[in-house]
């Protein structure tokens, strides 16, 4: 019965996750759409992509697919702005 209520807690959590995080990546999606056109331009005019500017993006990769994880009832591990930033890749030459 504990769990239940622990389960149904969450559910409804997810509501104010949804905004404040939806917010928060909505804004996010903005810079990372305008340094990836910044990274194709450094890609097309050096031959090389900037490696920072590919880690800040994903971040963002990372934190939407925890993002949608979390909101599809997937896991319970909370996404940001409510858990630590943390990329699942690295980067590839």
């Amino acid at each position: 019965m504990a769990k239940k209520s622990v389960e149904r807690k969450e559910a409804w959590f997810r509501i104010l996750v949804f905004i404040i995080g939806g917010i928060i990546l909505a804004v996010w999606s903005v810079i990372v759409k305008i340094l990836s056109i910044i990274n194709w331009l450094i890609a097309v005019i050096t031959g090389k992509r900037s490696r920072s500017l590919a880690m800040f993006c994903e971040y963002w990769n990372s934190e939407v697919y925890k993002f949608l994880k979390y909101m599809t009832f997937v896991t319970n591990t909370r996404p940001f702005p409510f858990n630590k930033v943390g990329k699942l890749s690295k980067f590839e030459r």
